[in-house]
């Protein structure tokens, strides 16, 4: 962690939504006229798609589960190695894994496959990471001490499978079948490695349908941010003005003394609201340390 460094993680698993609150840091930049380099936490895995897919075949032979959920599909060590070395200087390596046709076609690349390392750009401000892995803990890494604040976006497990095999099947040309067969692969990896990590996020944004969602395999539609509540949970809830998110969000109520429940409707306005002094604390803090 680095006042003149500062990191912060977004993390969820395939399909939980963590790019929504990704894309809300374009305004805290704009706002604190700062510049933000986001890390994919796709780049920090082994095997490219190819290589991914014999060595998951290869695991279900022998009656393993390798996935991307794991550590053992990742190079955690690189990805802390990296972190550390960003918080002492600014300084690191960056490569991209290219998740789609049109983003691979921008590198004459397959999807699918990893750009080359290169240097970070110098004149960031703000690092953020968005990936699987973003407060992950085991014997040997700790990539939540890293960081300086975590954010955790869970949606109801079933709701997070909706929202991936709509995706999958609609943007990436998956068969329902196939994604049914991921999803299963990856369970014993999500319970040990992902579930874990949002215990050790500082908040947690999980959204909860108002529609039927018993079974995600034959639910056709996402269900709609108007649909749901979003609950939010704070590790340090003395440091939150519960109040003020009361009074500036209808119809939100605490459900506990660190929760807050909101109108899924809300769930941006409410990111914003609730992360904009965080950010801008770490941001003034920075600003300080940069003049000493």
């Amino acid at each position: 962690m680095s006042v003149k460094h500062p990191i912060i993680a977004i993390t969820g698993s395939s399909g939980a939504g963590s790019k929504k609150i990704t894309n809300i840091f374009n305004h805290f930049a704009w706002r604190e006229k700062c510049n933000v380099f986001m890390i994919d936490g796709n780049s920090y895995h082994l095997y490219d798609r190819n290589e991914m897919e014999e060595k998951v075949a290869e695991s279900i032979e022998n009656g393993g589960h390798l996935s991307h959920f794991g550590p053992e599909a990742n190079d955690l060590n690189a990805l802390q190695n990296f972190l550390q070395t960003y918080s002492e200087s600014g300084k690191g390596q960056y490569r991209r894994y290219l998740h789609t046709l049109n983003s691979a076609k921008e590198f004459n690349q397959e999807p699918g496959t990893f750009t080359p390392w290169q240097d970070i750009p110098e004149d960031n401000d703000l690092l953020v990471y968005q990936g699987l892995h973003g407060a992950f803990i085991n014997e040997e890494i700790n990539i939540s001490e890293q960081v300086d604040y975590a954010i955790g976006v869970t949606p109801i497990v079933n709701l997070e499978w909706i929202q991936k095999i709509n995706n999958d099947t609609k943007n990436r040309g998956y068969s329902l079948e196939a994604v049914q067969a991921i999803i299963e692969h990856r369970l014993y990896d999500y319970v040990h490695y992902i579930t874990p990590q949002f215990s050790h996020t500082d908040i947690n944004f999980q959204r909860v349908p108002l529609v039927d969602t018993s079974n995600p395999f034959a639910t056709m539609d996402v269900p709609e941010c108007e649909e749901s509540m979003v609950v939010i949970r704070f590790r340090y809830p003395e440091k939150h003005d519960f109040p003020a998110m009361l009074n500036a969000i209808d119809k939100s109520f605490m459900s506990r003394r660190n929760t807050i429940v909101v109108p899924g409707g809300k769930m941006d306005f409410l990111i914003e609201f609730v992360l904009n002094p965080i950010i801008h604390e770490i941001m003034e803090k920075r600003r300080q340390a940069a003049e000493y």
